[in-house]
């Protein structure tokens, strides 16, 4: 299971990198805009964009403790099939 917080770590890392891509075991890489990696045959869960969703916060501590960044990042998680949890 994919944990919001961890993702938040890893897009937060992520940024003036390029997009980062999140599969369903955790696993998570950073990708070029417009690119599709595959897992073992296996698409990412989600594919986020660094900059518009952290870029506004001034520290990570920011970022892990904002409720919407959290609900956004659960919602596309959710919404393309995958399970997330925020503990």
């Amino acid at each position: 299971m994919l944990h919001t917080k961890d993702i938040i770590r890893e897009i937060w890392d992520a940024q003036g990198y390029g997009n980062l891509a999140v599969w369903d075991d955790g696993t998570t890489r950073v990708v070029e805009p417009g690119q599709v990696p595959m897992k073992d045959n296996i698409p990412p869960r989600a594919i986020f964009k660094p900059l518009p969703l952290v870029g506004i916060f001034p520290m990570l501590d920011h970022a892990l403790g904002d409720g919407i960044l959290q609900d956004t990042i659960e919602e596309m998680i959710r919404s393309s099939g995958g399970e997330i949890t925020r503990e």
